[in-house]
């Protein structure tokens, strides 16, 4: 009895070991699949939110220019160097002088200062200063993704203060989320 005991016992515990080889290899097979997924879709998007290309290698950022009346006389350039600046932080794009892979170039079409929330007596209760871009972005890639757009943002301020007083606070907020606005149309396909 003893031998038939034993035997039945070894059975079991063959059994248990092929059971065991064969999740291992299941495990395996199913880390291995995953693995190859995840490699295959962060060739196209990536931790920084960009959905890029793998092919695209290089972006040009030409010159903005101021096409409105008003504004500080360096805007064009403040911006420029913003979002030139911006590209070499979020994206491993090299920034080019000329015949990127990507190129941007546009004007700045709107410095405007809006009265807005008027009150009881017709005044303006706060005023506000809009600073509208216009864009266009050339994909020399993939043509589909070209387009033309405006992108505008505010700030507003007491109407008890000028703008010469806020301005420069302003207009760095201001041109910092129209250049994460563009820069997400561009690089995140938002």
């Amino acid at each position: 009895m003893m031998t038939e005991s034993a035997s039945a016992s070894e059975s079991t515990i063959d059994s248990s070991i092929d059971l065991a080889r064969w999740l291992k290899r299941v495990l395996l097979s199913f880390s291995l699949l995953l693995s190859s997924v995840v490699m295959q879709s962060c060739s196209i998007y990536s931790f920084t939110g960009t959905t890029l290309s793998p092919d695209i290698k290089t972006v040009t950022v030409n010159n903005f220019t101021l096409a409105t009346a008003g504004g500080p006389a360096n805007l064009p350039l403040t911006f420029n160097e913003k979002l030139k600046e911006y590209y070499q932080r979020y994206t491993n794009l090299k920034v080019l002088p000329s015949n990127g892979d990507l190129v941007l170039e546009g004007n700045i079409t709107g410095y405007d200062l809006l009265a807005v929330a008027p009150t009881a007596s017709d005044q303006a209760g706060v005023n506000r200063l809009q600073i509208t871009v216009l864009a266009r972005f050339y994909n020399n890639k993939d043509e589909s993704k070209n387009f033309e757009q405006s992108f505008s943002f505010y700030q507003d301020f007491p109407q008890n203060q000028t703008l010469s007083q806020n301005e420069s606070r302003l207009v760095p907020k201001i041109l910092d989320q129209i250049v994460l606005d563009i820069f997400n149309k561009t690089a995140a396909d938002w």
